[in-house]
């Protein structure tokens, strides 16, 4: 095993070995960024979502950890505008690092497919130097995949962590909105 990837390393071309290299912080950077904002995001859910049962149940108003909170303190009338606001401030911080996810998503695979043809490219030179043979060109053209295969594993991981994020994210906004809802009903009886 060792000793394929030491091969590997001293028959590839530098710019795959960079592009492996780059996908590579991309796959750190991309399940950092998915398990921060998915614990994050889940805790908050729980949140909202007791808020919400209690408001339901008959609470006077929001829990206190309850993202509204801080728009309904602050305001001795609370207002469809106000409760508005707060929407569009949480829908704000519970998409973030969506973007990123979905950026990620979309290039990885380019990025690979980039490593791939610079590796095909510097096999087929080698074959033009020398008496190539198939086993040379089908050497070359199986390492040169592996850019290719590296971008499309990142770009799966990248687009599954965006839309979990983003379902996850759609649940939270809509616990904020129902209970804004249900503010705004309680406020006009």
């Amino acid at each position: 095993m060792i000793n394929n990837l030491i091969d590997f390393y001293l028959k590839s071309h530098p710019v795959t070995l960079g592009v492996l290299a780059l996908l590579s912080i991309y796959f750190i950077v991309l399940n950092w960024v998915f398990f921060y904002r998915y614990f994050s995001i889940n805790n908050w859910l729980k949140i909202e979502s007791n808020s919400l049962e209690s408001l339901l149940m008959g609470a006077s108003s929001v829990s206190d950890s309850s993202f509204l909170n801080n728009f309904i303190k602050t305001r001795s009338n609370v207002n469809k505008e106000i409760l508005d606001l707060a929407l569009l401030a949480a829908t704000k911080e519970a998409t973030k690092g969506l973007s990123l996810l979905s950026v990620f998503a979309s290039t990885t695979p380019f990025i690979g497919l980039f490593g791939t043809v610079v590796s095909i490219l510097d096999t087929f030179t080698h074959i033009g130097q020398s008496s190539g043979s198939m086993s040379i060109i089908s050497s070359g053209v199986s390492d040169a995949l592996i850019a290719t295969a590296a971008g499309i594993f990142v770009a799966i991981f990248a687009y599954t962590y965006h839309q979990i994020l983003k379902r996850s994210s759609f649940e939270l906004v809509g616990f904020i909105q129902m209970q804004s809802e249900a503010i705004l009903a309680r406020k006009n009886n």
